[in-house]
């Protein structure tokens, strides 16, 4: 597992911290430093009233001190604290929210033993508040997005203050960050675009509408020179739009999502025109969400990753991508927004019916059949129990509200679902799934559908997701296929899914990638984090 890069430590770097910390206790009158402890006890319980887990762990503990004891130990756990708290900010955090010099002060201002209980809790909490922070997200996106199905994931705080009771202070604040390589490139990709604004950024926009290769002039040269401080093209005099320039233009138009033609159009130059603050957000929010994704369980040695952004569904083994297809996503529309969130995938259904979403029926088709009974002839019209209604009837009498019917279209090779569907029950009615419209996937933005993920080959995904429990994947699969009869096959090992929202993911080599924020998703969560008091740049950058 990669390391995530060394944050840089502000004003308090290990040494004060320990030195500060360690010397707090000494510098108190004598008489103190035995701690009166029915005074350090009423503090403690005073200030316990409102955590439970915290007042579970110091009450079996006898209320003995973690922090605030005059030894060795407590020394280096508040040492230990500090330090990471300095670090707060190169993680994405508030610097604001997790002062350390706030905490010294306390500290220093503690002449009694009943203020020592009171920062005996402090620590405690301030501790709590960073772990939680730093390891399952600083932010509630259910909060900031109706899109947004994932909250912060929180590690029991009884827990947490009982390994620091038990293990080393370091190993146990180190630990609580993502272990991910994702993590640690955007921590270093953050650190990186903070140093390119510090230099100020990457130079000259351009101004042209369109950039052909063959081109000369200042607008090529404005291009040369953005790209080579992008990191795209190696330094070079050349003032035309030569071969080296239309690799470093095709080289970007892959890491953002563009059509990869080596011509810089308008998307592209508007993509390069970009300025690093607004990519450094796009980070900063990454990080954020890779948080959010931090499970207790992990993701699934096995599991199904689906980047919103990037429309592509992935299928994840041991770390790695072993399938990859295309998809189309939601539309941009606020009905139609895939959501994200993190469930298990229990089975397939080849051949399905597709029992249209109650939404669709009272908002697309009862305003067609209501002024022709025939409309949309390919679907079945049902009562409550699965009669076929005739329509010579005529809908003329139901409003939206009113409308008793439920519609299906029976499986066939012109079923919106296609040939296939990849089932994860859950309360927004969101799966995988085929489709017969396959002209979508040859677009670069693939936002179109009602919310469900349609897949570009979705006959290889089964393969892909049979093969762990079948010699002959394809075989049982066709044979399915081929009776015309809607049949359900369970997966004997359930595979997690994740649908995620990247706007900037990193790859093992390479640049950053970025997307656009079709959702307009992470415009509000950077908007989040910023009232929260995290910065775009450090104090120390």
């Amino acid at each position: 597992m990669p390391k995530t890069p060394n944050p840089q430590r502000g004003m308090l770097n290990a040494g004060v911290a320990l030195i500060v910390a360690a010397s707090w206790l000494c510098s108190a009158p004598v008489q103190a430093q035995t701690l009166s402890l029915t005074a350090y006890k009423q503090a403690v319980a005073e200030s316990l009233s409102g955590d439970a887990e915290m007042a579970a762990f110091y009450r079996e503990r006898g209320f003995d001190p973690l922090w605030t004891a005059p030894d060795e130990a407590s020394a280096t756990r508040r040492a230990a604290l500090l330090e990471a708290l300095a670090s707060a900010s190169a993680h994405g955090l508030p610097a604001s929210r997790f002062n350390a010099q706030t905490l010294l002060a306390q500290m220093r201002a503690a002449r009694t033993d009943h203020a020592r209980g009171q920062v005996e809790i402090a620590l405690s909490e301030t501790f709590l508040a960073y772990a939680h922070a730093i390891n399952g997200g600083l932010l509630d996106g259910r909060r900031i997005d109706s899109g947004i199905k994932r909250g912060p994931q929180r590690l029991s705080a009884r827990g947490l203050l009982d390994r620091m009771s038990r293990e080393d202070p370091r190993h146990v604040l180190a630990s609580l960050a993502p272990q991910t390589p994702e993590y640690a490139r955007l921590m270093r990709a953050k650190l990186e675009l903070q140093q390119v604004i510090g230099r100020g950024g990457w130079g000259a926009t351009i101004r042209a509408g369109k950039l052909d290769p063959g081109q000369s002039g200042a607008e090529v040269v404005a291009l040369r020179d953005r790209l080579l401080r992008m990191g795209y093209l190696a330094p070079t005099l050349s003032a035309s739009y030569d071969g080296p320039l239309r690799a470093a233009v095709l080289e970007f138009q892959e890491d953002h999502g563009l059509e990869a033609d080596g011509v810089a159009g308008s998307a592209t130059l508007s993509a390069i025109n970009v300025a690093p603050e607004e990519r450094l957000k796009s980070v900063v929010v990454a990080m954020e969400r890779e948080r959010w994704l931090n499970l207790p369980e992990g993701r699934g040695k096995r599991h199904v990753y689906v980047n919103l952004t990037d429309y592509h569904a992935n299928i994840i083994d041991d770390g790695k991508v072993t399938f990859e297809t295309r998809s189309v996503v939601g539309a941009q529309a606020p009905d139609r927004a895939t959501p994200e969130f993190s469930d298990v995938m229990e089975f397939m259904v080849i051949n399905p019916s597709w029992y249209v979403p109650r939404s669709i029926v009272v908002n697309e088709y009862l305003p067609l059949l209501r002024r022709n009974p025939a409309a949309v002839s390919h679907l079945q019209i049902t009562d409550s129990r699965g009669r076929t209604v005739n329509r010579a009837s005529g809908f003329s009498q139901y409003s939206a509200a009113s409308f008793p019917f439920s519609m299906r279209q029976p499986p066939g090779p012109q079923n919106a679902l296609g040939e296939v569907k990849f089932m994860f029950p859950n309360k927004y009615n969101i799966y995988l799934h085929d489709t017969p419209s396959k002209h979508l996937f040859a677009r670069n933005e693939r936002a179109f559908s009602h919310g469900c993920i349609r897949l570009s080959d979705p006959k290889d995904f089964a393969y892909a997701l049979l093969a762990k429990q079948t010699d002959d994947p394809r075989g049982l699969f066709d044979a399915r296929l081929r009776s015309g009869a809607e049949s359900r096959v369970n997966l004997e090992e359930p595979v997690p899914v994740h649908l995620v929202y990247r706007t900037a993911f990193t790859t093992a080599k390479g640049h950053v990638n970025y997307r656009a924020d079709i959702y307009g998703r992470d415009t509000k969560l950077w908007n989040a984090l910023s009232a929260a008091g995290v910065a775009l740049l450090d104090a120390q950058s």
